[in-house]
Parts: structure tokens; sequence; C-alpha cells
């Protein structure tokens, strides 16, 4: 009996070919060329405006006030400005599934279908195909400008930021020398974590997962909603970061919900039959996702249980509306049939470990995506402002493996290892790209500031 796949079948390329790939895309972008800021015209401000063009109005002046906080929090808002720099420098050239805005306060802890507390990237609302060091440059640079936003000595902020590269480094090159279905079901675990760190950073992790494990969604069902003498859960107003919706908007969520449930696990659908809307409310959240639509949905069953459910508008993601890159054909293809909310709902599957079974996506009637998640199901992090300097370095290290982790589920994973080496040469042009582009953003943040102060100020 013929064998109808002998003919056809070709083996994949083995680890050695595809590390070889790899260091062989060196003598087309030496890693020392990493190191260069682009040198093109550069409109920080006018991309800023831009994105406000887009928001609701009424949230534009919220959205300037956080992003003035500190330099941190405006880093925070500026994805977008990042992604356009660059576009302006030199590249690796090797794509992989990034997520987009990679700083140290998009990564937490939150609690996987299994219930165990887990530590993960948890925002994708920029993720799409980009070169693989876009991911660690804003990384690294999260790190530097966090250090030295709390005051740190230089010598723990460049040390921070170089372990935070060869962490990277390191953690890839474990990644692909496990298969694909070892590297897909990897993930890091607090028990785990817990095993490994001084005790300093042991306690600092401890106290930030105590808290974690209190945020659920019933503990938040309490604190944002109040009971009325019908029974039903409603949303206590705190404008402008809570507010109520019209009845039109309340009308189409409802309609929006049943289409959300198509595109979640059968699981889900089917959770979902025991449970009605009770609610919504508009609901503020975070720094550059200010002034884009979301939406808390309170859900509740005979019984008194609430579910809260967040439903965010999706745009196109800044690595290619800003960034340029040009998104694989099904990539596009995907996005095109399932909207930003899909891409969104996509990439978060792909570069989390473990992602929240409520996961889904619909589109409005005016035609904005929005994807749909749990609000709170034990989300929380820490904030590197309370760290001690061990704790600071050991949190940035963290960060790096998990990311390592996302980027080894793309298959060009191999070839990026191939090209980062053991990470001591890359990590020098790194270090001195994110301190200099550090530098450009308080810059640019002083800039932000002094326009803000110059539109606040009324004429004559």
């Amino acid at each position: 009996m013929s064998d109808p796949l002998a003919a056809e079948w070709w083996p994949q390329p083995d680890l050695a070919r595809r590390l070889e790939q790899g260091r062989a895309r060196r003598a087309k972008t030496p890693r020392r060329a990493l190191a260069e800021l682009g040198s093109g015209r550069r409109d920080p401000l006018g991309i800023l405006h831009a994105q406000n063009e887009t928001r609701l109005p009424d949230l534009v002046a919220l959205r300037t006030e956080r992003m003035s906080a500190s330099p941190f929090t405006f880093y925070r808002g500026t994805a977008a400005l990042m992604a356009a720099d660059l576009a302006q420098g030199p590249s690796s050239g090797i794509l992989v599934a990034s997520c987009g805005d990679a700083h140290v306060s998009n990564f937490g802890f939150y609690a996987a279908p299994s219930r165990e507390l887990v530590f993960d990237l948890n925002d994708f609302d920029e993720a799409a195909w980009a070169p693989w060091e876009w991911d660690v440059k804003r990384l690294v640079t999260s790190v530097i400008i966090a250090g030295q936003a709390t005051s740190r000595d230089d010598a723990v902020v460049q040390d921070a930021a170089r372990t935070t590269i060869r962490a990277y480094a390191r953690a890839l090159r474990a990644g692909v020398e496990q298969s694909p279905t070892d590297r897909y079901f990897a993930h890091f675990t607090i028990a785990a974590s817990l095993e490994a760190l001084d005790k300093r950073s042991r306690k600092t992790l401890k106290a930030a997962t105590r808290e974690a494990r209190k945020r659920t969604g019933e503990r938040a069902a309490r604190r944002t909603t109040t009971v009325g003498d019908d029974g039903r859960r409603v949303f206590i107003e705190n404008p402008p970061t809570m507010t109520h919706v019209t009845s039109d908007v309340v009308t189409g969520v409802k309609e929006y919900v049943e289409e959300y449930a198509r595109t979640a696990d059968v699981d889900i659908r089917l959770l979902l039959q025991n449970y009605t809307i009770a609610d919504v409310a508009r609901r503020v959240v975070g720094v550059g996702s200010v002034g884009t639509r979301c939406y808390l949905i309170a859900l509740q069953d005979g019984d008194g249980h609430t579910l809260l459910l967040q439903a965010k508008e999706a745009g196109r993601s800044v690595l290619s509306q800003y960034g340029g890159v040009e998104q694989p054909t099904t990539v596009s293809e995907y996005s095109a049939q399932n909207g930003q909310g899909g891409r969104v709902v996509a990439l978060q599957r792909i570069l989390q470990a473990a992602s929240d079974p409520f996961l889904g996506h619909f589109r409005s009637s005016a035609g904005i995506d929005l994807y749909v998640r749990q609000f709170h199901d034990m989300k929380g992090g820490i904030d590197m402002d309370t760290l001690d300097d061990v704790p600071f370095v050991r949190y940035a290290e963290a960060c790096a493996a998990v990311l390592a982790r996302a980027h080894a589920q793309s298959p060009t994973a191999a070839e990026v290892a191939g090209y980062v080496g053991g990470g001591r040469k890359i990590a020098e042009p790194l270090l001195e790209w994110a301190y200099a582009y550090a530098a450009l953003s308080r810059e640019d943040y002083d800039a932000f500031l002094d326009a803000a102060a110059a539109a606040s100020t009324p004429a004559g």
C-alpha cells in the first residue's frame, strides 16, 4: 500500500538550523545597530492629539490629567508614540506575536481557570505582530523610567535594566529548547516563584498576592453596586469614572451580549444562560485607555449571585497604525472577519499561558469593536514605587521571563534566540537605546505639561 504522505512530507527545520538563521540576521542588522534611535521627524504631541480626536470628548481632560501625574504615567500612555519612533530605527526584522505595550505595569496576577494564581502579561489592546525587540525595548525603558521616578541610584537602575535583557535572552533560549507543546503549557505560578526568591522579594510577592486573592468578582460587585428594592444590583455612580449610560446603549449592550456569547467557548455560553443583565455603566480605566469606550455589565442569577463583565473598545494596534508593521495575511484576514476585538482576544490567548475563559468580542451597530472579559478575578499587580531595590530588580527579571515565554509561542522564536545569543552582547546596545529613549520620553513629558498648561490658561 502506497503512503500518500511520503512523497510530500518534509520535516520542519531543526533547532540548530533555526538558531543559525537568526545568527545570520546579524549580517544585515548587527546587534549593535539596535542602540540607534530613529532620526526621522517626530511629532509626539500631534500623535497624542490625533488619538484624542477618536476618544470620548468628555474624558480627554481626564486622560491628560492621568498622563500628567508623572513621567511614568506619561510613558504608559504613549505606546503609539513609541511605535512611531521604533519604526524609524533599525530593526532585526524578525517578527513575533507581540504585546505592543509591554511596560512593567502591564504584568500582574490573575486567576487561571484552575483558580491557581498566575503571573503574566495582562494588557493586549495593542497586540499584533512586530519585531521582537519592540516589546523588549518598551519593557526595559519602563524599568529605567520607573527606577528614575523613584530616585533610585543609577547603579540599581542599570542593574535592573541589564538583568531584564539577560533574563529575556536566557528564558527565550530555554523556551525554544523545549518542544512546542511543552512551552505552550509552561506558565508562571506564584507558588513556584516564591521558592526561587530572596527573603525581601518573597515578602513583597506574598503581600501582593494576598491582596490579589481578595479582588474577586463578588467583592467588586459588593463595592461597585447596590441592591434596589426589587433585588436588582445597580452600579453606584462615581463621575467621571463610573456613570450610567443612556437607554440606547443599554438596549444595544443587551443585544451585543448575545453576539459576544457566540464568540465565547460553548461552556461559557451555557453558563451565561443562568444570568440576566441587571445593569450597565460606563467605566474609566487605565491611563492610555482613558477616553475609549468601556462598559461594566452586571449579570445576576435568581439567587442574587453577580457576575461582572467588562466590554472595552478595541481600535487598531499602534504597532500597525503608527509602527507601520505589515501584518501577516492570516492576521489581517482574521481581523477583517472578527474585528479589532477579535484580534485582541486572539493575541491574548496566544501570549498568555492561561487566559480568562470569558474572553469574547462583538461589533456594535455603529461599527465599534469591543472585547469582553471578566471584571476582576483575583487581578492584581505590584507597584514598583513601593519596592526596595532588590525586589525591584527581581520584579523586572520576572517580567522579562514572562515576555520571553509569550514570544516563544511564535514559530520565529528560535530565530530570535539565535539573533539574541546569550544576552551579554545584546544587553549593551539595548540598554543604551532604552536610556536614550527614557531621556527622550522625559522631554516629551515636559512638552506635554507645557501644552496642557497653555491649553488651560484663559485667553486674554
